[in-house]
Protein backbone atom coordinates (compact mmCIF):
# COMPACT_ATOMS: atom_id res chain seq x y z
CA UNK A 1 0.00 0.00 0.00
CA UNK A 2 1.14 3.72 -0.95
CA UNK A 3 2.07 5.63 2.05
CA UNK A 4 -0.27 8.65 2.15
CA UNK A 5 1.51 12.11 3.34
CA UNK A 6 1.10 13.10 6.49
CA UNK A 7 -0.84 16.52 6.95
CA UNK A 8 0.51 19.34 8.48
CA UNK A 9 -0.39 20.94 12.01
CA UNK A 10 -1.67 23.68 9.93
CA UNK A 11 -4.80 21.55 9.02
CA UNK A 12 -5.65 19.45 12.46
CA UNK A 13 -8.63 20.95 13.61
CA UNK A 14 -8.68 24.12 10.75
CA UNK A 15 -12.63 22.51 9.81
CA UNK A 16 -13.11 22.73 13.74
CA UNK A 17 -12.42 26.11 13.41
CA UNK A 18 -14.88 27.24 11.46
CA UNK A 19 -17.44 25.32 12.26
CA UNK A 20 -17.45 26.11 15.50
CA UNK A 21 -16.60 29.67 14.82
CA UNK A 22 -20.17 29.57 12.15
CA UNK A 23 -22.15 27.85 14.77
CA UNK A 24 -21.49 30.62 17.69
CA UNK A 25 -21.76 33.46 15.14
CA UNK A 26 -25.48 32.26 13.93
CA UNK A 27 -26.33 30.94 17.54
CA UNK A 28 -24.74 34.46 19.40
CA UNK A 29 -26.16 36.81 16.85
CA UNK A 30 -29.60 35.36 15.62
CA UNK A 31 -30.00 34.84 19.21
CA UNK A 32 -29.64 38.81 20.27
CA UNK A 33 -31.45 39.65 17.21
CA UNK A 34 -34.12 37.02 17.91
CA UNK A 35 -34.79 38.54 21.32
CA UNK A 36 -34.73 42.24 20.66
CA UNK A 37 -36.94 41.47 17.88
CA UNK A 38 -39.42 39.38 18.74
CA UNK A 39 -38.64 39.03 22.66
CA UNK A 40 -38.25 35.68 22.53
CA UNK A 41 -35.47 33.71 23.93
CA UNK A 42 -33.92 30.59 21.93
CA UNK A 43 -30.91 28.32 21.71
CA UNK A 44 -27.67 29.81 22.80
CA UNK A 45 -30.02 32.99 24.68
CA UNK A 46 -32.51 30.52 26.75
CA UNK A 47 -29.23 28.75 28.38
CA UNK A 48 -27.53 32.07 28.88
CA UNK A 49 -31.21 33.64 30.94
CA UNK A 50 -31.47 30.80 32.59
CA UNK A 51 -27.80 31.16 33.75
CA UNK A 52 -28.49 34.86 34.58
CA UNK A 53 -26.28 36.16 32.61
CA UNK A 54 -27.09 39.46 30.48
CA UNK A 55 -28.63 40.42 27.86
CA UNK A 56 -25.67 41.47 26.36
CA UNK A 57 -23.91 37.66 27.01
CA UNK A 58 -25.49 36.19 23.50
CA UNK A 59 -23.40 39.20 22.18
CA UNK A 60 -20.05 38.14 23.27
CA UNK A 61 -20.93 34.55 22.19
CA UNK A 62 -21.03 35.89 18.89
CA UNK A 63 -18.20 37.95 18.73
CA UNK A 64 -16.30 34.67 20.13
CA UNK A 65 -17.53 33.07 16.84
CA UNK A 66 -15.91 35.88 14.86
CA UNK A 67 -12.75 35.59 16.71
CA UNK A 68 -12.88 31.69 15.55
CA UNK A 69 -13.60 32.78 12.29
CA UNK A 70 -10.39 34.88 12.07
CA UNK A 71 -8.27 32.33 13.67
CA UNK A 72 -9.51 29.99 11.21
CA UNK A 73 -8.81 32.69 8.47
CA UNK A 74 -5.67 33.52 9.45
CA UNK A 75 -4.49 29.76 9.42
CA UNK A 76 -5.85 29.14 6.41
CA UNK A 77 -4.20 32.06 4.92
CA UNK A 78 -0.75 30.88 6.38
CA UNK A 79 -1.01 27.03 5.45
CA UNK A 80 -1.63 28.62 1.15
CA UNK A 81 1.21 30.80 1.84
CA UNK A 82 3.21 27.80 3.08
CA UNK A 83 2.42 26.02 -0.04
CA UNK A 84 3.31 28.11 -2.18
CA UNK A 85 7.17 28.50 -1.10
CA UNK A 86 9.57 25.88 -2.47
Amino acid sequence: MAKQPKKSDVYSGQGLLWLFGAILVIQGFGSAITEARWDTSFGVAGLLRAAHVPEWGTLLVGFAGVGLLAAAARRHQASRQAHRRP
